[in-house]
C-alpha cells in the first residue's frame, strides 16, 4: 500500500521543486547576460573616451598632420593593449588641421575613437553581435610652437 503525504489543502507537492528550478534558473541566466553585457559596454565606454583623450593629446604634441594621426594610432593602440577594453574593431580619426596653419594660430586637435564591443557571447536572445562606442576628445594646439 502506498501512503502519501498531503498538504493542508490536500495537493500532493511531488514535483513543484523541479517545476520551480525550470523556472527560474532561465531567468536568473537571463538577468545575468544582461548584467554582464550592461557592464562590458559600460567599461568600453569609459575606456573609448580615455582613448579619446589619450590620442587628441599625443596628436596636439606633433608638429604636422601626419605625425598627429600616426601618433593617435600609436597611442590608442598602446592604450587599448593595457587598459583591458575588449573591442573586436577600433576607428581613430583625427582632426589636426589647425597643425597646417601659421605659427601663432589658437585651435584645438580633435580625435574620434570608434570601438566595436562584442556581445555575442552573452546569453541575452535577442541581442546583437556588437555594440559601437565612440568618443571624441580635443586638446588644444600650443600655438606658439614651431610647425612644419
Amino acid at each position: 500500500m502506498t501512503v502519501r503525504t498531503l498538504t493542508p489543502r490536500g495537493r500532493d507537492q511531488r514535483g513543484s521543486l523541479s517545476l520551480e528550478f525550470v523556472l527560474l534558473v532561465p531567468a536568473l541566466v537571463l538577468l545575468f547576460g544582461v548584467m554582464v553585457g550592461g557592464a562590458r559596454a559600460w567599461i568600453a565606454r569609459s575606456g573609448v573616451e580615455q582613448l579619446a583623450a589619450a590620442a587628441a593629446r599625443g596628436a596636439s604634441l606633433e608638429r604636422t598632420p601626419a605625425e598627429a594621426e600616426a601618433a593617435a594610432q600609436r597611442l590608442a593602440a598602446a592604450q587599448l593593449g593595457v587598459g583591458g577594453i575588449r573591442c573586436s574593431s577600433v576607428s581613430v580619426t583625427v582632426d589636426a588641421g589647425v597643425l597646417d596653419s601659421p605659427t601663432g594660430t589658437p585651435g584645438d586637435v580633435r580625435a574620434t575613437v570608434l570601438c566595436a564591443v562584442p556581445l555575442a557571447d552573452v546569453l541575452v536572445p535577442g541581442w546583437p553581435g556588437s555594440i559601437d562606442v565612440g568618443a571624441t576628445a580635443a586638446a588644444v594646439a600650443d600655438s606658439y610652437r614651431e610647425r612644419k
